[in-house]
Parts: C-alpha cells; sequence; structure tokens
C-alpha cells in the first residue's frame, strides 16, 4: 500500500534461462504442438517473415504473451545458443479459464475470493501473493497478459509451491474483467492510498481484490470500475509497501472475516 507512490523504474526483467526457455523456430513449434504451456515469446525486433510469423500467430492462438527483443537480449536469455530470431519462455504451469475459478468457488460452498494483480512485474512479488493468497482460502489469481511476469520459473519458486495448488488466469485486460466480475454479483475491492481503512471493510461477500503494480500502483480505469478503495496506515518515514505485503494483510483480513473471527477490543487501562 503506497503513502506517495514510489518514483522508481519498473523492475529489470528478469532472463529466464533453465528449464523454462525454448529457443529456435523448430523447438518451438514441436512445444506448441505437444500442448506446452508457452508464457512469453521473445521475437526479434524486425523480424516477422515466413515461418516465425506462422509461428507467433500459433503462440498467440494458445494465449502467449508476444514480446519484441533485441538480438543481445534474445543472447542472453538462451546463453548464446542459436536461437533463430525467438525465445519461448514455457509457464511452470497451465494458466486455468475464469470458469474454473468460479467453479472452484461454487465446489467449496464459499462467496468467491479473487486475486487480482493489475501489472505486477517483478516475479518475487507474484510468486509471494500466489503464496499468500493460497494460503489465506483465495479461489484463484487473476494477472494481465501485458505489463505482467507470467508464471515463470522464478515465480514458481518464489510461490513455495503454491502455483501446483492455485488457479492462476490471464486476461486481455483488467479494467474490462472487472466489468464482467460486477455483472456476477462479484465486489471491487482495490488497494490504494487514498482509501478508506481496509479493517472497516465488509469482505464476506463475493469480493476480488485488486493489488496494484510496484512503481504505479492500480490504473485510472480499475480504480474508477472498483466497488471500494481500501487502504493501509503508513506511520513510518518509507511512503510504501511491498505490494506482496499489502496483498498478504489485506488477504488476511478477507480470511479473518469469513472465518468469523473477532478482531480484539483492547480494555482502557485505569491510570
Amino acid at each position: 500500500m503506497e503513502k506517495n507512490r514510489e518514483k522508481r523504474s519498473a523492475p529489470r526483467e528478469q532472463g529466464p534461462r533453465g528449464a523454462d526457455l525454448i529457443a529456435g523456430l523448430n523447438s518451438i513449434a514441436e512445444g506448441l504442438r505437444a500442448g506446452r504451456a508457452i508464457d512469453s515469446l521473445y521475437v526479434q525486433r524486425g523480424e516477422r517473415g515466413g515461418a516465425l510469423q506462422a509461428l507467433v500467430k500459433k503462440a498467440k492462438e494458445a494465449g502467449a504473451a508476444i514480446k519484441e527483443a533485441d538480438p543481445k537480449k534474445l543472447d542472453y536469455l538462451c546463453g548464446g545458443a542459436n536461437h533463430q530470431g525467438v525465445v519461448a519462455v514455457a509457464a511452470v504451469k497451465e494458466y486455468a479459464t475464469l470458469e474454473e475459478i468460479f467453479a472452484r468457488a461454487e465446489e467449496r460452498g464459499e462467496p468467491l475470493f479473487l486475486v487480482i494483480c493489475d501489472g505486477l512485474e517483478d516475479p518475487h512479488n507474484l510468486g509471494a501473493v500466489i503464496r499468500t493468497a493460497e494460503c489465506a482460502g483465495a479461489h484463484g489469481v487473476v494477472i494481465p497478459k501485458r505489463r505482467s511476469v507470467g508464471l515463470t520459473y522464478a515465480v514458481g519458486k518464489a510461490s513455495a509451491g503454491a502455483v501446483e495448488h492455485l488457479p492462476v488466469a490471464r486476461v486481455q485486460n483488467v479494467a474490462a474483467l472487472l466489468e464482467d466480475l460486477k455483472t456476477r454479483g462479484v465486489w471491487i475491492y482495490t488497494a490504494d492510498m487514498d482509501g478508506s481503512p481496509w479493517c472497516q471493510t465488509d469482505f464476506t461477500g463475493p469480493a476480488a481484490l485488486v493489488i496494484g503494480s510496484e512503481g504505479s500502483g492500480v490504473s485510472r480505469l480499475v480504480k474508477e470500475r472498483s466497488d471500494f478503495v481500501v487502504s493501509l496506515p503508513i506511520k513510518g518515514q518509507v511512503n510504501s509497501l511491498n505490494a506482496s505485503v499489502a496483498a498478504g494483510v489485506l488477504c488476511y483480513e478477507v480470511a479473518r472475516q469469513r472465518g468469523g473471527l473477532q478482531a480484539f477490543e483492547p480494555k482502557r487501562r485505569e491510570m
């Protein structure tokens, strides 16, 4: 939660160098043909002809985010191997659909509890949010396809295995998702510095909790389409909380209220 939004650039994207990386036209094409979940496809800037164009089309149809990159970045990602102008980052787990997340809540007989990450770019933050959301009883996490880290190896590791137990879905547009959720009776709660106190907000109904990006918080459209804006107090000199920490506090407030746990009321001591 932010007091004054951090004036810093988005974290540098980590090069996913490991088992979640596929380089070269044929290798990526075979991965897609075998049903491998592709998170992102890095394509050399200016290269879109012939077989590469066909591969990009297939990757898009499979739900991959297409990103342009210069040759140096591609060389770095695949450790200097021959990449033929294209490198794919495989997701550590297949993405779920929004319908699967709704079904999960229905199977449990619980009102929906959804965590939406509006543009988290740090894999450690997203992994930590997924881990906390799973522990707090959320039914799923949603991330946007663009301007967000996906289910990379680093995210999976930071989640401490939570990605294996909690569905994560990807959408084209978060603002449009909020409109859809509202038509389904879901209340939208957005974390922002200008909101009402988190502890005075009712989270017991169907709820979607929106956490903004590390640098700029939630977007204007997302905030405008929210039903409630909630905030956490900042008492120290540091101007913000880490996004995953703010998510943790709010997720456990949802869990507390839904579990029927009463907040402790301290007795006033006599002087």
